[in-house]
């Protein structure tokens, strides 16, 4: 009953923008680790894209929350096995933004983790296993995720626009430029957290999440209901640091390593 569940987002909050990991963040993610505590990554990365860096940067664990929610996994340095995935059929919900925003780059994440999109994308925006497809391809299969990206808008236009369109039969987060994550019904980061946490059964309090985008407000609206403690990293957007319970410091201060630092104060507010 003891141990806490503390999950981590990947970019922006324990890495950098250029995949770096601070000796710091690293130390004190292990630290706690050895303490005892489930250190889980739970990212808006899909499980083939956030594995590779989970590996790369040696990060202590054994489970991750990826896609927003929509899958989660547990890994080792030899690989990776998915536990469970859950899917929607994204014909509705692509036909109506192909309507409303046409000239945007749509993708859908399979159930194994690849992309299917029908115009380009960032570099690695969407991991090394991505192909190219016509767009009807992309609304006959169920997916895990449906991602859209409109160069033509600013954020606070996307905002707009979704909020006229309005998506009632999935979740929806948007990130710092006009880039639209799509997840089933009811699935965010808090969501699949939720079932961790009950998996491993850990008491709700004792649950602590730190994040940086708007993808994790559902994940720091989850840590607040449970009694547990959310930290939103210093350079995050101001409605993220509105659902936080707290603020760190940003990436580039080691705001994770922060938190983690003083894990036993919140351990001891905790205290039976």
């Amino acid at each position: 009953m003891s141990r806490w569940l503390i999950a981590l987002d990947i970019d922006g909050t324990t890495v950098h923008d250029d995949g770096f990991l601070s000796p710091n963040v690293h130390k004190e993610v292990q630290r706690v680790k050895d303490l005892g505590h489930e250190v889980v990554i739970a990212t808006g990365r899909s499980a083939a894209n956030s594995y590779p860096v989970i590996r790369e940067l040696d990060f202590p664990g054994k489970h991750a929350v990826a896609s927003n929610g929509a899958v989660s996994y547990e890994y080792d340095q030899a690989g990776f096995q998915v536990v469970e995935v859950e899917s929607f059929d994204p014909s509705p919900v692509l036909t109506r933004l192909i309507d409303v925003i046409p000239d945007a780059h749509f993708a859908v994440e399979d159930l194994d983790g690849t992309y299917r999109f029908h115009k380009p994308f960032p570099t690695y925006a969407l991991g090394e296993e991505n192909f190219e497809t016509p767009l009807e391809e992309l609304l006959h299969h169920p997916v895990s995720r449906v991602v859209v990206l409109s160069p033509s808008h600013d954020v606070d236009e996307f905002l707009g626009l979704m909020k006229e369109i309005g998506l009632h039969s999935v979740s929806y987060s948007i990130g710092y430029t006009a880039w639209l994550d799509i997840a089933p019904d009811g699935v965010d980061k808090g969501h699949g957290l939720e079932k961790l946490r009950q998996k491993l059964e850990i008491d709700p309090g004792r649950v602590l999440c730190i994040g940086d985008g708007r993808n994790d407000i559902e994940m720091f609206q989850w840590a607040n209901e449970l009694g547990g403690h959310s930290f939103a990293m210093g350079q995050a957007p101001s409605e993220v640091k509105r659902a936080a319970s707290a603020i760190t410091a940003s990436v580039e201060q080691d705001g994770v390593a922060e938190v983690l630092a003083g894990f036993e104060g919140l351990e001891f507010l905790r205290a039976d």
